[in-house]
């Protein structure tokens, strides 16, 4: 029990202290984040209001598709992501694996379908009569849509919030497509698999301190715009 109070008294020192190597990683977990949260809303918010607002044959198999994608494992993703850019890929070429781009487009790969079914489901809640009432004024089509969306604009930055604290968090994924190099592509997650391994619980600690901070921040921010 005592080592497990020593470490969290050294992890909350070293994070308070502004460790170099908890710096580090806390940004390239940041940079990562956003990146793949920021192409993740490219495709899955148009998806997500596309799904909500159109019917058209097929759409409830392309739903249930979506929604299964929330639970494959994040190792399958890493996987399938790491043969494709691998030497003997098809985006080999690029040379990306173990770079942090390769882990943000794993990331990306993880936020769309989170970003989509959100997105989905803040669309399809606003009142049908939003949409109605703006075309009976005179409204166009893009801009009774665009009505729609001002009424579930804190339901999609929700949606967009949520999946950055998921890929913020992502531990396989990063694994895999990063490689856990120090100084490049170690992150928070994949930082404290391998100290807590090698016995540095208090490093390991300080690591997951910044993370429940970064999580922490994310969730409030998503609340206070869902009360606004």
């Amino acid at each position: 029990m005592n080592f497990l109070l020593e470490g969290f008294r050294e992890g909350f020192l070293l994070a308070l202290r502004g460790d170099p190597e908890v710096l580090s990683a806390s940004w390239v977990t940041i940079k990562v984040a956003l990146g793949a949260t920021f192409f993740g809303g490219l495709f899955g918010l148009p998806v997500g209001w596309f799904l909500a607002s159109k019917k058209f044959r097929g759409r409830g198999a392309a739903i249930a598709i979506l929604q299964s994608l929330l639970g494959v494992p994040t190792v399958v993703i890493g996987l399938v992501v790491y043969g494709m850019l691998s030497r003997r890929g098809p985006l080999g070429f690029a040379d990306l694996l173990f770079t942090p781009s390769a882990m943000a487009i794993g990331l990306v790969v993880l936020a769309v379908p989170i970003i989509s079914v959100f997105s989905m489901t803040a669309v399809a809640s606003v009142d049908e009569r939003a949409r109605e009432t703006a075309m009976t004024l005179g409204a166009s089509s893009r801009r009774a849509a665009w009505t729609v969306l001002r009424e579930a604009r804190f339901g999609l930055v929700a949606a967009v919030l949520g999946a950055f604290g998921r890929v913020s968090s992502e531990v396989g994924i990063a694994m895999m497509l990063g490689g856990n190099i120090k100084g490049f592509t170690r992150t928070l997650t994949t930082g404290i698999a391998l100290e807590s391994s090698k016995g540095e619980f208090g490093f390991g600690i300080a690591l997951g301190v910044v993370l429940m901070i970064i999580i922490l921040f994310t969730n409030i921010v998503s609340r206070l715009l869902q009360r606004s």
